[in-house]
């Protein structure tokens, strides 16, 4: 059984553009482009004046200031993505940057899915198995799909990634019937104190992720109540989830498809809307 399926999903008022106009056209994600830093001619302009770069993301602040996020096409760590070091990633307003390749065209919306939880704690490893069963299934083009476990460092990172959402599948505990499925959009404004870079509570890690820079502009958790919810100082290990948990993780990966489904429809319509 499902509740809280009311994923009514409305534009995303105050995100970036896909492309952006800069001479010579279109600029977006994989643009190639020539740097032309306008500033004040000090030590770094000049080392980028003329260089050669690739767009990874087209950004807007909460002022409304669009810069393109670049990264040098000859630095040799730029196929590491976030994992590189944060100095290797340079911001330039449209009026900085030429367009050396052809115009960029609307990317198709990405979506991460990331399974989450702990196999060795029972239904703790609910979003685990969810995740294990989506990567046999055929997705559309831009869905990744990826087993986290307990690694919540490496997923606050993954959402430093240009994605349009992400999806969590997690074991939730909210006093319903066990097996009960949720659809739940967490805030990361309720991440108190420290934030712990080795859990997997979704809202902790979210707090992570904007700490760290940035996360989608729509999170979505797809939680399960578990029938036995162990802690992780527990001194049992069970990696069998309850059968009532068993039996929800095939209507589980149903409604992640449908969330999905429902998601890309509108990052479809934000597409053909920047395309006009």
């Amino acid at each position: 059984m499902t509740e809280g399926r009311d994923v009514l999903w409305q534009g995303l008022e105050g995100r970036a553009p896909r492309t952006v106009a800069v001479v010579g056209g279109l600029a977006g994600r994989g643009s190639l482009v020539r740097l032309h830093p306008s500033g004040s001619g000090d030590v770094f302009d000049v080392a980028l004046e003329g260089k050669s770069a690739i767009v990874e993301s087209v950004q807007q602040d909460l002022e409304g200031v669009v810069q393109l996020a670049v990264v040098l096409e000859d630095d040799p760590g730029r196929d590491l993505g976030v994992a590189r070091q944060p100095g290797h990633r340079f911001f330039f307003s449209a009026g900085e940057v030429e367009l050396l390749g052809p115009p960029a065209e609307p990317a198709a919306p990405s979506v991460l899915i990331a399974g989450i939880g702990n196999v060795f704690l029972a239904d703790d490893g609910f979003g685990v198995e969810v995740a294990r069963l989506l990567a046999q299934r055929e997705l559309p083009a831009g869905v990744k799909v990826a087993d986290f476990g307990i690694r919540g460092m490496d997923l606050a990172y993954e959402l430093q990634e240009d994605y349009d959402a992400a999806i969590l599948v997690d074991a939730v505990p909210r006093g319903g019937e066990p097996g009960t499925l949720y659809v739940i959009e967490p805030d990361p404004a309720q991440a108190e104190g420290m934030l712990d870079a080795h859990g997997m509570d979704p809202v902790r890690v979210l707090g992570l992720a904007q700490v760290l820079g940035s996360i989608p502009p729509r999170v979505l958790v797809v939680g399960c109540e578990p029938a036995v919810h162990l802690a992780q100082d527990d001194e049992e290990l069970l990696v069998e989830l309850s059968p009532a948990v068993r039996a929800a993780t095939l209507e589980a990966v149903g409604l992640v498809e449908s969330v999905l489904a429902d998601l890309l429809e509108v990052e479809g319509q934000s597409t053909e809307r920047d395309a006009r």
